[in-house]
């Protein structure tokens, strides 16, 4: 299952045909897909980024293992982050360019949002928000691009800690390992796009270590397991 610029599609492994569920947004040309997840009854959820980082003209949508294609929200800049509390009563959503993580009621039941509200805030902080999970203890972890950092946030939306990466721009973490208990970090190589924004610096070429994959470990802290699509 993909999460393409302009909507669901299926990718075969086998042939390489790429076939479309449905497109999303088709009135908007300079949006598109951007960060997605699945939630723990194997729904797909997505949401997408103006390419300039600009405008809030994106949704949040929802595929179905039926295929079925729901918008859950609008008026989002950059989609990021999407994750859920182990007890699947709260959705996290991050916009990385409004600077704000929101919390979500989640309906596990029917894949339905609620009640949205400010988590947290990116606004005093060197970085922006990036790919998120969530551990055991129900705390949320994100990847803050620009300014290297992983940020680890309790149930209350505190921060509880920061890690710094050797690398700016880290884009997204999952936990992994036999016991869930190591953290694996994705980086940019380069930030190369059309951005009108001042925020990223422009680079003539990659920071060293920039685009590499990195593991932590020993931290005590264990995730949970991500589920694949239902359908």
């Amino acid at each position: 299952m993909l999460a393409l610029d302009d909507g669901y599609y299926t990718f075969d492994f086998g042939t390489g045909k790429i076939e479309l569920i449905q497109r999303v947004d088709a009135e908007e040309p300079r949006t598109r897909l951007n960060d997605g997840k699945c939630d723990r009854r194997g729904r797909f959820l997505a949401g997408g980024m103006d390419d300039k980082e600009e405008l809030a003209i994106c949704g949040l949508w929802r595929l179905d293992p039926d295929m079925k294609v729901t918008l859950l929200d609008r008026g989002i800049i950059c989609s990021n982050g999407p994750c859920w509390s182990p007890d699947d009563k709260t959705f996290y959503f991050a916009d990385t360019f409004q600077q704000e993580f929101w919390a979500y009621d989640y309906d596990i039941e029917h894949g339905t949002v609620s009640n949205k509200r400010v988590f947290a805030t990116t606004k005093d902080d060197p970085g922006v928000a990036d790919g998120s999970t969530v551990d055991a203890e129900g705390c949320m972890w994100n990847a803050q691009v620009i300014g290297g950092e992983l940020v680890r946030y309790a149930p209350d939306g505190s921060v509880e800690r920061r890690i710094g990466m050797p690398v700016r721009n880290v884009t997204s973490l999952t936990f992994g390992g036999d016991k869930l208990d190591e953290i694996y970090v994705t980086s940019m190589a380069r930030v190369k796009h059309p951005a009108v924004h001042d925020m990223f610096r422009a680079e003539a070429k990659p920071q060293f270590g920039a685009g590499a994959l990195f593991r932590i470990t020993g931290l005590g802290i264990r995730g949970i397991p991500e589920p694949r699509f239902a359908g």
